[in-house]
């Protein structure tokens, strides 16, 4: 196979500083030569479930680790964070009686990016740890060196983790008549856990009547389930970028949805010019700095044809700016005249430093950005696409608040993070619960 597929010619931002590039392209060229771990046509049936989004036909629940561990492909973690997103999506489906496009934030979230290339601790400076794909989390010199064998590792953790995503999809794990079986562990006893179980004999009752009646289908033994991360490591996303058999096109085959990070989406950048450049289903993370005429660029660029489905806008604004920030986004947008679908990222916009020295923040924020993006669209009447979400399957204590309720003193318990704060599961399902109150509430 002829690499790179996609050439760039465009200033790459957050790319690490390899100390022996002659072996970084030893690993490119050797990644390029692997399996791809998803296929063209799944990405394409993706865009044809987000077209529908963006036709306010549908609603895409995107989430997982902030960061993903090499130690975290493994099954009970795997299981952990699919069980988080089928219970949620239940509620959702449920609750508010839409079509749930689920998109695991897995098997490939390896690489982060950095707002300081370096970090100090007791006088001590050593690099950021940038991900599992380049770096070591522990600090010390030798963990924290890049090692572009990591990415090769990244590959392999990220083909495990999708067999058993697979597996666990399609093999019965995630047949609805299963609802019961995701709440046995800690979130069970919990009040969200609680409310969760009430609906679930609720579909209980509904599958009965259906069995009764003889119109079971095999649809609610399996669930379509697609994987995404951060377009961000590109030796890592050219590398597995092929020409699709089919169609003669170019896909990035890590993943069946890619997005451009808020510290990525320049204009004349890497990033975005090799976003443009692969057909896959596009997200680009929309920040408080974000002008209206960024936003229509942005479009034209990824979008030029103006295809429902291709391109969807994250939006990641705070509880305290959505309602200001983002109307005239939706303006700009709408004057472009070009389908899209919205998704709100009610996290990064909420991260604050505890007394305790922790990175949190609290599930009241995360909510109140919730609400502030269906107001928003409400009022303009375009359609709230989705949420994106950080969450782990475990009972972390990362985020504070929520009905099971975690207070900022009790953050030292269990707080697992290799990045940013999750919402724990009890948390995760606190959230389903008010989007599909608040799903319900809308015109139409």
């Amino acid at each position: 196979m002829r690499y790179p597929v996609v050439t760039l010619s465009s200033p790459a931002a957050q790319q690490p500083d390899w100390p022996d590039p002659a072996m970084a392209a030893a690993v490119v060229t050797e990644l390029a030569g692997l399996p791809p771990l998803v296929f063209a046509g799944e990405c394409d049936q993706l865009r044809e479930r987000l077209a529908a989004v963006s036709r306010g036909e549908a609603f895409v629940l995107q989430g997982g680790d902030c960061a993903e561990t090499f130690a975290g492909a493994n099954a009970d973690a795997v299981r952990a964070k699919l069980q988080t997103i089928l219970q949620m999506a239940v509620v959702l489906t449920y609750g508010a009686s839409v079509p749930v496009v689920k998109i695991g934030r897995l098997a490939g979230q390896f690489a982060k990016p950095r707002s300081r290339p370096t970090e100090i601790r007791d006088g001590v400076e050593l690099p950021a740890y940038r991900g599992d794909a380049i770096n070591g989390f522990d600090f010390t010199p030798q963990a924290r060196a890049h090692d572009p064998a990591r990415m090769l590792r990244a590959y392999h953790c990220a083909a495990v983790t999708l067999n058993l995503c697979r597996a666990f999809t399609t093999g019965g794990y995630a047949d609805l008549h299963q609802v019961h079986a995701w709440n046995r562990d800690f979130v069970r006893n919990s009040p969200s856990g609680q409310r969760y179980e009430r609906l679930a004999g609720e579909i209980d009752r509904a599958l009965s009547f259906m069995r009764a009646c003889g119109a079971e289908s095999d649809e609610l033994r399996s669930v379509e389930f697609y994987s995404s991360h951060e377009a961000l490591l590109l030796p890592y996303e050219q590398a597995l970028t092929r020409i699709d058999s089919r169609t003669g096109l170019a896909y990035d085959v890590s993943a069946h949805f890619l997005w451009i990070g808020e510290r990525t989406r320049a204009l004349e950048g890497a990033h975005v010019e090799f976003a443009a450049s692969i057909r896959n289903p596009i997200g680009v993370k929309i920040g408080p700095e974000a002008t209206a005429d960024e936003v229509r660029a942005l479009i034209r660029r990824l979008n030029p044809d103006r295809e429902p489905g291709r391109l969807t806008l994250i939006t990641r604004l705070g509880a305290d700016a959505i309602r200001t920030l983002l109307p005239p986004l939706i303006k700009a947008v709408q004057e472009e005249d070009s389908p899209v679908a919205w998704i709100c990222d009610p996290m990064h916009g909420n991260t604050f430093e505890a007394p305790s020295g922790h990175k949190t923040r609290r599930l009241a924020d995360v909510l109140d950005e919730v609400q502030g993006f269906f107001e928003v669209h409400r009022s303009a009447g375009t359609h709230p696409g989705g949420i994106h979400i950080e969450f782990t399957g475990d009972n972390v204590t990362e985020c504070v608040g929520g009905s099971h309720e975690i207070n900022p003193a009790d953050l030292h318990q269990r707080y697992e993070t290799a990045c940013d704060p999750r919402l724990n599961r009890g948390q995760a399902l606190d959230l389903a619960f008010t989007v599909a109150e608040s799903y319900r509430t809308l015109p139409g």
